[in-house]
Order: structure tokens, then C-alpha cells, then sequence
């Protein structure tokens, strides 16, 4: 990737149009397109000046390592414009680059390639059939019938790439994309807006995680979020769960039941309620009936009690210091994957208070 094409990148990843990127430096947008065209190289100062005002370091414009990424699924509503999509992929992918830098530090790859469930059905027709499929998946990834603790662990320990996006705007909530790099090898790569709370982001991370498990194998006569929300609700109370946890029959459930739960499984008591419907623990009339109580206290857009917990991708920063200790990467480089000024990655990693001294 050209320098320019790596400075048009990052001006769109942050949001920035020709002319403000241009005020921010004290040119004209029609310099700014010079670069970006590569008919105009910036010197050393400048190319500081572009990397501070999209929020990278001077790095990433000379990166060996370049991902594109393909069968980009979203997850966010309209409102969520063309302009936002597009720098949201960028700063996925500039993520991605960073992963596969890291990956070929190590002599060995550390992190296991995934690997399609073999006894994933080829032809799905029908929505209770995705309940079978959590069972089998949960079984095979040795889950067990217990509550996952940690969604973003889960799927990082099956090669999936996991990252946080600080998003803002609500309309967004996730999105899915096979990652390939230049050499050709290829990761499912699942990115989170790290804005919601943990039971949104749990539920949006499976049912990204569900688009890549569900591709080419639904029916036309299945939609493909429908049967991705099914899975991922399966998945994080299946079906012999939600008849343990509830019974087989209900008239209805009471908030703090489903609040009790929420915080067990780290599934949103609509969810909750959603799951009681699917697995046929309560009735569509009286499921309608409890959706009526939620929007009249407003639960469907904020749900009582204190947000769970955020999922907090680990596996990569966990990987730096690996490399680090091992002698693959010097330390201005593990502050550079890590975006964190050198003096204070120094500082973190020899866990030393804020002005100490650092140790040489």
C-alpha cells in the first residue's frame, strides 16, 4: 500500500474531510489530495502533523504488512452512514494489519488458525434447527450447559481475531469480515463497539460470529439476522438451559427473575424472554404481554439495574508482552502495536507508579 493510500486511509478513518485534515495541518485541501494521489510527498514534520491529527502514530504509513478485508456484515441500522461504515472497516483493518504484524514475530504462530465446525449441517430450513446446532457447538468447543464467562476469550481461543471500535453513534453495534493478507492466509476478524453494555456486546459478538458459522448454509426461505439472533441466543442459553432455569411451562415471568438471570448467562432479559418464547416456555400472547411491560418502563432501550460488565479483548496485548519477553520485538515496537507512548509502556510494563523513574 502506497504511503498516499495510507494517509487517505487514516483521514477517512478518523473522520476527516480534505478541507479539515487541510486546516488541522494549515494547507489547503488541494495539498492534502496531493498526498493522497501521490503526486506530493510530505516531508517528516508534516507526516507527524497528519499522524496526530487522525489519531495514529507514524508507523502505520510504513507498515510491510496490508490486509484487505472481504464479506463485510454489519451490524447497525441506517443511520449509520456510508461515510461512518467505511472509516469503521478502515480502522478494523488497520487493527487486523497490526494482528498479523504481531503473528509473524513468532517463529511458530501462537494463535490456532480457525477451523470450521465439521459437523456444521450444509442446508439449514428451518430456525429450531439452530438449536441443535448451539448444542453441538457448545459440546465440541467443551462449553458444557454453564453460562459463558467470557464471550471475547472464547473466541480468540478458536482463532477468531477480536476487536474493540470506540464508536460512538448507537446506530452501530458490530461487524464480521474474513481478513487476508497479502500472502494470502485468512482470519475471521469480529469488531465490537466498545460503547454498548457487556450484554449487548456478547450477544453482538455471537451473532457476528453466527454470520461467519451460518454463511452459504440457510435456505431463501430463512433470514440470515433472524437465524443469527436465534444462534446467538442459543448459544448463550440453550435450549436445556432456559427449561432448567425456568421450567418447560410459564404463564409469565416476573423482571426480577429475568434480572437474575441476566447477570448469571450475560444475556439481556429481553433475551431472556425472547429464548423463553423460542425454547416454547411461554406463549406468543403472553410473550407480547411482557414485551407491552418493557416498552412501558422503557426496558427496551435501557434495561434496569447496573450494565454488565464490557467484553475487553486481551489475547493480542497479552501477545506483545509475550513477544517482548521473548526477545521477537524490541520495545518501541510493542509500544507501537500498542499505541501507548514509549515512556509510559516502560512504565506499564516494569509496573511502576506515574513518574517514577524508569528502569533501564
Amino acid at each position: 500500500m502506497s504511503l498516499g493510500q495510507r494517509i487517505h486511509n487514516a483521514r477517512i478513518a478518523a473522520g476527516l474531510t480534505l478541507q479539515e485534515l487541510g486546516d488541522a495541518l494549515g494547507v489547503t485541501k488541494a495539498a492534502i489530495k496531493k498526498y493522497e494521489q501521490g503526486r506530493s510527498t510530505p516531508d517528516s514534520s508534516r507526516l507527524l502533523a497528519i499522524a496526530q491529527a487522525c489519531g495514529v502514530r507514524t508507523e502505520y504509513f510504513f507498515r510491510r504488512h496490508e490486509v484487505t478485508l472481504r464479506g463485510v456484515e454489519f451490524r447497525k441500522n441506517q443511520s449509520f452512514g456510508k461515510k461512518r461504515t467505511e472509516a469503521v472497516q478502515l480502522r478494523v483493518a488497520a487493527m487486523a494489519e497490526k494482528w498479523v504484524e504481531l503473528l509473524e514475530a513468532f517463529p511458530a504462530s501462537p494463535v490456532s488458525l480457525f477451523e470450521m465446525p465439521a459437523n456444521m449441517p450444509q442446508s439449514i430450513d428451518d430456525p429450531a434447527a439452530l438449536e441443535q446446532v448451539a448444542e453441538d457447538l457448545r459440546h465440541r468447543w467443551e462449553l458444557g450447559l454453564n453460562p459463558i464467562a467470557d464471550i471475547t476469550s472464547t473466541l480468540e481461543n478458536l482463532g477468531v481475531l477480536v476487536v474493540t471500535v470506540d464508536e460512538p453513534h448507537r446506530a452501530f453495534s458490530g461487524m464480521v469480515a474474513e481478513a487476508v493478507t497479502s500472502a494470502g492466509q485468512t482470519y475471521p476478524v469480529i469488531a465490537v463497539s466498545s460503547t454498548w453494555p457487556g450484554d449487548r456486546q456478547r450477544f453482538t459478538l455471537l451473532h457476528e460470529f453466527s454470520h461467519w458459522l451460518l454463511g452459504g448454509r440457510l435456505t431463501d426461505t430463512l433470514d440470515i439476522e433472524k437465524a443469527c439472533d436465534r444462534l446467538a441466543g442459543a448459544m448463550l442459553a440453550p435450549r436445556t438451559a432456559v427449561v432448567h432455569e425456568l421450567g418447560a411451562r410459564r404463564t409469565q415471568l416476573d423482571p426480577h427473575e429475568l434480572q437474575r438471570l441476566k447477570i448469571e448467562y450475560g444475556l439481556s432479559m429481553r433475551g431472556w424472554a425472547v429464548r423463553a418464547l423460542q425454547c416454547g416456555v411461554l406463549s406468543s400472547s403472553r410473550f407480547q404481554t411482557l414485551m407491552k411491560l418493557f416498552s412501558a418502563r422503557g426496558w427496551n432501550r435501557d434495561e434496569p439495574g447496573e450494565p454488565l460488565p464490557l467484553e475487553r479483548p486481551q489475547r493480542f496485548e497479552q501477545l506483545v508482552y509475550r513477544a517482548l519477553a521473548e526477545g521477537l520485538i524490541r520495545e518501541e515496537k510493542a509500544a507501537a502495536l500498542l499505541d501507548i507512548p514509549r515512556m509510559e509502556f516502560s512504565r506499564q510494563r516494569w509496573i511502576e507508579a506515574p513518574g517514577a523513574a524508569v528502569n533501564q
